[in-house]
């Protein structure tokens, strides 16, 4: 079992699997885009959004810039990060990158995909408005919600109707009502 074993193994050592972590995402931060495979790229992804959050308090932010510069070892890359990827985000609740999947590679068939960072501006769905706040406005839907029929009374029955017709109608009415 892998219980609290979070991430790939990428078949290499720990020690290894996090220099290389840390050499892809500095190569995507200062490239904006790399090409490598599809597992590779979803964990480049992760970390490389964490830094992005991170870089999005600001560049005067000391404990922020020290964070990132534990997994960022260029300062040149952790400038660019923070000047200008972070401020590029401030509005963006998340998602900052896209994984797009490319053809197998030629030596080994391995899904190739290529990591870059969204350009495309955020644009939110609007909000439909419940029920109880606006009633005037939505009408009754007969899919969602049926009508209800209330059954007249035996008196209101008797009352529509005129003479005997609507007396023996009158206690139809009631004789039904006694069994439902």
């Amino acid at each position: 079992m892998r219980h609290r074993k979070k991430g790939r193994r990428l078949n290499r050592t720990w020690s290894h699997r996090k220099a290389m972590l840390r050499n892809m995402v500095t190569t995507f931060i200062d490239l904006e885009q790399i090409e490598t495979t599809d597992a590779k790229a979803k964990e480049v992804r992760s970390l490389a959004e964490r830094l992005v959050t991170v870089s999005k308090r600001g560049a005067e932010d000391l404990a922020a810039r020290r964070q990132v510069l534990r997994v960022v070892r260029n300062k040149r890359v952790v400038a660019k990060l923070f000047n200008e990827i972070g401020p590029r985000y401030v509005d963006r609740p998340g998602g900052y990158t896209r994984i797009v999947k490319v053809a197998n590679r030629r030596g080994d068939a391995a899904p190739l995909s290529i990591l870059q960072f969204v350009t495309e501006p955020l644009v939110f769905k609007e909000k439909k408005p419940r029920f109880d706040e606006e009633p005037e406005e939505f009408p009754r839907d007969e899919k969602t919600e049926p009508e209800v029929v209330e059954k007249p009374s035996a008196e209101e029955a008797g009352e529509a109707l005129e003479g005997e017709a609507g007396e023996e109608a009158a206690e139809e009415v009631a004789e039904q009502a006694k069994e439902s």
